[in-house]
């Protein structure tokens, strides 16, 4: 229990600290920071891992509670940005490939499953079946998560003047009972349904799915309570810094180092692919970078829901790029796996 212990203590005081000096996302940042900076000096952090499952189910709940009829309407027109995802997600794919493999020198399992911006849990699965090196999977997908989550939000100040202190939600004293109590069915029930029927992305489709249902027939009237999304972050940003505990200086030279250098070629190719979009007028830029950053689906859908972006948009993307990931990533492994040992 000490490690759990330490995480809370340690992401709380994250929380202070970000509080105090009036920074951007205390509640998600600052845990982040926190719990990496205890990682690298040798505190044993861990989470409770169906608590942290519980608490993106409200995330799942918030999107899922902002979809209407002339929401679901203007999905139609999405369609030439959603075909970009696979191409992107190819272009991130061999980009990695080749950087991992080349550059670092890893094995063919690790360096193509570090380069697959998929879900962390699927790809570290994937990656060991196919006798990569688990550990260092974790260190660079975590790192991947976490520069992406940490510099988007500076960019979205810088460059759009977005506003990030706006609570994400109404206080829970303003909100019913009757209301309160739906939000928790449909996190809970869509969440392990989802989970039973081997849903991938469970705690946030599974949420949003039923919550969608519930506000599209106008049972469902509000979003989540602020109190309930701060929450959601705060277990969000804890679980990415405390991917980090028990890292080595051996670690940090060769495999987050690595992970850093490939955030740089992600970065590049999301601005690449967002300007794009932008001057063909295919989408807002905003909501362009949000939905084509290849970063976590939690932590991104926090960003979208904080700044007021099209959830619609962002969603769709992040979950047609995982989708991508989860069915292509396997079967083209082969495929260039073969081509290498040919």
């Amino acid at each position: 229990m000490i490690p759990v212990a330490s995480a809370f203590l340690v992401a709380a005081m994250g929380v202070l600290t970000f509080h105090m000096l009036e920074l951007p996302l205390p509640w998600l940042l600052g845990p982040i920071f926190a719990c990496l900076a205890a990682a690298l000096a040798g505190v044993p952090m861990r989470g409770i891992k169906i608590l942290n499952e519980a608490m993106r189910t409200i995330l799942g709940v918030a999107v899922g509670a902002t979809f209407t009829t002339t929401l679901l309407a203007s999905m139609v027109g999405m369609w030439p940005t959603l075909l970009l995802i696979p191409l992107m997600t190819a272009c991130i794919g061999l980009v990695g490939l080749v950087y991992f493999r080349r550059l670092w020198g890893f094995d063919f399992a690790t360096s193509y499953y570090s380069a697959m911006p998929g879900g962390l849990q699927d790809m570290l699965v994937f990656g060991e079946e196919a006798g990569g090196n688990v550990r260092t999977l974790s260190l660079i997908h975590a790192t991947r998560v976490m520069v992406i989550v940490v510099v988007l939000p500076f960019l979205l100040v810088w460059v759009w003047d977005a506003d990030l202190g706006n609570p994400p939600g109404a206080p829970a004293a303003s909100l019913g009972l009757e209301q309160l109590a739906l939000m928790v069915f449909c996190g809970l029930a869509g969440w392990r349904l989802a989970k039973r029927i081997g849903m991938f992305g469970a705690t946030i489709l599974g949420p949003l799915l039923f919550a969608a249902v519930l506000a599209l027939t106008g049972v469902l009237q509000h979003r989540p309570p602020a109190e309930a999304i701060w929450a959601a972050q705060f277990f969000i940003g804890m679980g990415v810094g405390c991917k980090y505990a028990g890292v080595t200086m051996a670690e940090v030279r060769r495999d987050v180092t690595a992970g850093l250098g490939f955030c740089v070629l992600l970065l590049i190719l999301t601005i690449i692919f967002a300007e794009a979009i932008h001057l063909a007028d295919l989408a807002p830029a905003r909501e362009t970078i949000l939905a084509f950053a290849p970063g976590g689906q939690a932590e991104l859908t926090v960003l979208a829901l904080i700044v007021g972006a099209d959830m619609a948009f962002v969603v769709a993307h992040h979950v047609l790029r995982i989708f991508v990931v989860i069915l292509g990533a396997p079967l083209f492994a082969r495929l260039f796996e073969k081509e290498e040992t040919a």
